[in-house]
């Protein structure tokens, strides 16, 4: 029997980052037993099976909670928080979810064996927030698989072809539609591109609508001319959708970490992207970095992007080997190594 049980309340919905971890680290890690609800539960019923019954299916093993939350009955326990955005930015999420993760976060952070932040910058946070014992909270950062790095010019204009897009001749930006991820900005400043530009090169935004449970709906307006709205894609189009693009922009006013945008750097294509919270520590120097909040700012480092082919050259080179840095094998092992020293220590 494994000694290690994983949380997997998350898994069974759309895919988010958050979800892209928890799946990557299953597919690695060794011991370890998924338990997860019968059926995906949302919401208030995804929290109860957490809290009520995940707890009695544990059996005196270890419970590994990928995704910010856990059972505040089990203190045998390992913990990530990805990010404390309930805590610095309640105004961007719904009221009860936002009130739900302040109550809990800070009790359990404070219960469990170990807390992993998968950056410094959110690690900082947590301790800014919860007052834990800086020695509990350890960092683990994220990683970028295999099949983002460049691939054949023949499957970019494959993917391309079938979405109706030109390789080499758009403009990318991938998230959810939510407020912390400052979609209005961008457009604004793309409006202050030249008309050629602009009308050359159409900006495709690649992400649904936050779910209103978690997140405050967030209101474009009137969309400048050529923005494409493309909603959720598979994820199996992503890494050609990546490196076909001319330019990817990640202009997010906060991330706990930011796999978009290491995963463009994968691709090999030039990144802009936000001088602040994790997202300078992601991508160091393999990225235009602006204040995200900026507009005339971030339409520079558009422009800068798209036509600097000395920069562009230099970020296509350096952004696969800023990327190298990260891998989930690497994330794994590391995970594997917490788990296994907490297990025996009980």
């Amino acid at each position: 029997m494994a000694n290690v049980v994983l949380n997997g309340r998350v898994l069974g919905g759309s895919l988010t980052g958050v979800q892209r971890y928890v799946i990557e680290l299953w597919r690695r890690l060794r011991g370890v037993e998924l338990l997860q609800p019968a059926e995906p539960l949302d919401g208030v019923r995804g929290h109860l099976w957490e809290q009520l019954v995940l707890p009695h299916l544990i059996k005196g093993r270890l419970l590994f909670s990928p995704s910010n939350t856990g059972p505040l009955l089990v203190g045998h326990q390992v913990l990530t928080v990805h990010d404390t955005v309930p805590f610095d930015h309640p105004e961007w999420l719904n009221p009860r979810f936002a009130a739900w993760y302040r109550a809990i976060v800070p009790r359990l952070v404070r219960r469990v064996a170990r807390v992993i932040a998968v950056s410094e910058w959110t690690r900082q946070r947590i301790l800014e927030w919860t007052a834990v014992e800086p020695e509990r909270v350890v960092v683990i950062r994220n990683g970028v698989d295999a099949r983002f790095f460049r691939l054949s010019a023949e499957r970019v204009q494959r993917t391309c072809k079938s979405l109706g897009l030109e390789p080499g001749r758009y403009v990318l930006t991938v998230g959810t539609l939510e407020p912390r991820k400052n979609l209005p900005r961008v457009l604004e400043a793309w409006r202050q591109l030249p008309k050629e530009l602009r009308e050359d090169l159409p900006l495709v935004v690649v992400g649904g609508q936050g779910k209103s449970s978690i997140f405050r709906h967030l209101y474009l307006g009137e969309l400048p001319p050529n923005v494409l709205l493309m909603g959720h894609i598979e994820d199996e189009i992503l890494p050609a959708l990546y490196s076909g693009a001319r330019a990817f922009v990640y202009l997010s006013l906060y991330e706990g970490f930011g796999l978009p945008a290491l995963e463009a750097l994968a691709a090999g294509t030039p990144v802009l992207t936000s001088n602040r919270s994790a997202l300078p520590e992601v991508v160091g120097e393999a990225a235009l970095k602006v204040d995200p909040t900026n507009i005339d700012e971030i339409a520079w480092g558009l422009g800068r992007v798209l036509a600097d082919e000395q920069l562009r050259s230099y970020l296509h080179k350096a952004g696969p080997e800023r990327a190298r840095q990260f891998s989930w094998d690497k994330t794994a092992c590391e995970t594997q190594r917490l788990l296994e020293e907490v297990a025996m220590a009980k």
